[in-house]
């Protein structure tokens, strides 16, 4: 009895350990899923150089240097099935403030607490403190998160996705 019990053992620790399935909602889950199954182009579970290469194409990206496929695919511990991609999005995610905190700090730039700040402020704060964005970043920021009429943001919806990883349904 005891040989199967420390078979069984064995085989959840390989690939990723079981407990990444209990840091997702289960919506979650079935996005990344899904994320997986685009990216996983010649459905053989496995997500390889070939795949990368392969959907990144499918993307308009088609001068992708082999060593940075291989810098990709290196990211993981060994072949990436999807336990394994979902354990390299929570080891990822991980080091992520929660949304509340996240929320709290936006809210000292927001004294009148609108729940929105001007975008004009924000792209100096982004662009000219600590860990400064580039024109490329700040361009990608606003297409995700573009300003109302009057120029505001609205920092919570930011916050959500930072957390979230999608927009809120409203």
């Amino acid at each position: 009895m005891a040989p199967k019990k420390a078979k069984r053992r064995q085989q959840q620790g390989e690939g990723g350990s079981s407990n990444v399935f209990s840091m997702f909602e289960q919506s979650q889950i079935q996005e990344y899923k899904e994320a997986f199954t685009i990216i996983d182009q010649n459905r053989d579970g496995i997500i390889s150089k070939d795949d990368l290469r392969d959907v990144l194409a499918t993307m308009g990206q088609l001068n992708v240097k082999n060593e940075e496929l291989e810098a990709m695919v290196k990211e993981a511990s060994g072949p990436i099935n999807f336990t394994v991609f979902l354990t390299m999005f929570g080891e990822k995610l991980k080091g992520a403030d929660p949304e509340d905190v996240i929320v709290s700090a936006f809210k000292v730039l927001d004294p009148e607490a609108t729940g929105s700040i001007k975008k004009e402020f924000l792209e100096e704060l982004l662009t000219t403190q600590c860990d400064r964005f580039t024109a490329e970043e700040m361009k990608n920021l606003w297409a995700a998160f573009p300003p109302d009429v009057a120029g505001n943001v609205d920092y919570k919806n930011i916050c959500y996705v930072i957390t979230h990883g999608e927009e809120k349904e409203e």
